[in-house]
């Protein structure tokens, strides 16, 4: 529900109280005493009644600037108001959609103050580096929740569809800021712990959650599509936007935390995967924004402006989408490579048993390692493959070590290292366990051939 302040000008109080009569609105009504007002109408109105209502009231005279929607309105008792709502659920797609005029403040009102921006941003890329580089999923978990970056994300997008471009170079401009800040605070604090060596940390990729940020594919795109959608369907709904901004700075603030690891750590590859990685995470979750609102009806009244927004929209979702085009070549390659190493991995391994299985039927295979290097930016390729065998004591190995070589040099295409690591197996045998004894009483004899037990 809300609760709608409409500030009249002169000549338009009989229009305006005839429209709310007509509408089955109930309204209060106290006069003005300024220059530009003559009137103040205060009454209450379904959420999803609140744009077509203010339409009506813009249609008859009053400024969209003269009009207050209050959001905290709890409860209202009228007769009246239940039958409004009923209807206007018929009416509209949509019971909990907004109103533009909501949207749009609800998007100004998501984007902290530059001071606050700042602050929270440098602190949770901090926090992110330190869970990153800590291998600590709870911490980088911390570190989205006090993320403020679901608000420029927003206003980017609702000032796109709605055609305030004051609100769209708002949202831009902080987007930028806090990657930006994201990538400086996480270099620097990622190279305070290197240089006064405050985690034992020799090689940042040996890191599970750093590894994660170093591989990005093709769901990378689903999990940012998915935060940008969810942001803009909290945006129209009215529902609370905090879970869906943690969604949004997973996506963003820990590859961020990731890139400045990179540059600290002197690592290229780490650098410029997440710095992708956040790259295609960040025009994903607009272009998913921008598509929800502009399906969900938010352009503005008016040919014009209409026509003026629809062609801003375009140009900029054209733009989104050549973006993510070409940064999904790497992706594309990432995806590639992560299939050709399955692969290569499922040959070597059935190599590995087609050898054993032929000549070596007493040893078994229990574990295969593949090492990779890097090759051509985003490929790898493997270097080398440890195969632990177990062998009982009696067993035959004799010439298995050359014979693995050879079949794994096949598989892979080339010449690979190759090391074999033997370990004595022994099974014991497998023993009856004792029955304990137990006396059987054993129905009287029938006939000739039966016995007692």
């Amino acid at each position: 529900m809300r609760l709608v302040h409409a500030s009249l000008p002169p000549g338009t109080y009989g229009k305006v109280v005839a429209l709310l009569e007509e509408e089955g609105i109930d309204y209060t009504v106290t006069e003005e005493t300024s220059d530009r007002y003559t009137h103040v109408v205060t009454f209450p109105l379904p959420t999803n009644a609140v744009e077509p209502v203010l339409t009506s009231l813009a249609e008859v005279g009053v400024d969209e600037d003269a009009v207050t929607v209050v959001t905290e309105a709890q409860a209202v008792s009228s007769k009246q108001f239940e039958e409004l709502e009923a209807r206007f659920a018929k009416e509209e797609a949509s019971e909990d959609r907004i109103a533009q005029v909501e949207l749009r403040e609800t998007a100004e009102s998501l984007a902290s103050t530059p001071s606050t921006y700042v602050t929270l941003t440098v602190v949770s890329a901090v926090v992110a580096t330190a869970g990153l580089l800590l291998d600590s999923p709870a911490t980088v978990v911390g570190s989205m929740v006090i993320a403020p970056l679901i608000g420029p994300a927003m206003a980017a997008a609702v000032g796109t569809v709605i055609d305030d471009g004051d609100l769209f170079r708002r949202g831009v401009k902080f987007q930028a800021l806090g990657v930006v800040l994201s990538v400086l605070a996480a270099t620097a604090f990622a190279f305070l712990v290197e240089s006064t060596n405050l985690v034992q940390v020799t090689d940042p990729r040996a890191i599970e959650q750093v590894r994660e940020r170093l591989a990005p594919d093709f769901l990378s795109l689903a999990v940012a599509l998915g935060a940008g959608t969810a942001g803009a369907v909290s945006l129209t709904t009215g529902v609370s936007t905090a879970l869906v901004g943690v969604m949004i700075a997973v996506a963003l603030i820990p590859p961020a935390a990731t890139v400045g690891i990179g540059i600290a750590y002197g690592l290229e590859t780490v650098a410029l995967s997440a710095g992708v990685l956040t790259l295609v995470n960040l025009l994903s979750i607009e272009l998913a924004a921008l598509l929800v609102l502009y399906y969900a009806g938010y352009a503005p009244e008016g040919f014009l402006r209409a026509k003026g927004a629809r062609m801003a929209t375009v140009k900029r979702v054209g733009a989104l989408f050549v973006g993510i085009a070409v940064l999904s070549v790497f992706l594309g390659g990432v995806t590639y490579d992560s299939y050709q190493q399955s692969q290569t991995e499922d040959a070597i391994e059935a190599a590995i048993d087609d050898a054993l299985a032929a000549d070596y039927g007493s040893v078994d295979r229990l574990d295969t390692t593949v090492e990779y290097e890097q090759h051509l930016l985003v490929m790898q390729r493997p270097t080398s493959v440890v195969v632990t065998v177990g062998v009982p004591p009696d067993g035959e190995t004799a010439g298995l070590v050359s014979t693995l070589d050879a079949r794994i040099d096949e598989a892979v295409g080339y010449d690979v290292h190759v090391e074999v690591r033997f370990v004595t197996v022994e099974h014991a045998e497998r023993l009856t366990p004792p029955t304990s004894a137990r006396t059987v009483e054993a129905p009287a004899p029938t006939t000739d051939a039966q016995r007692a037990v």
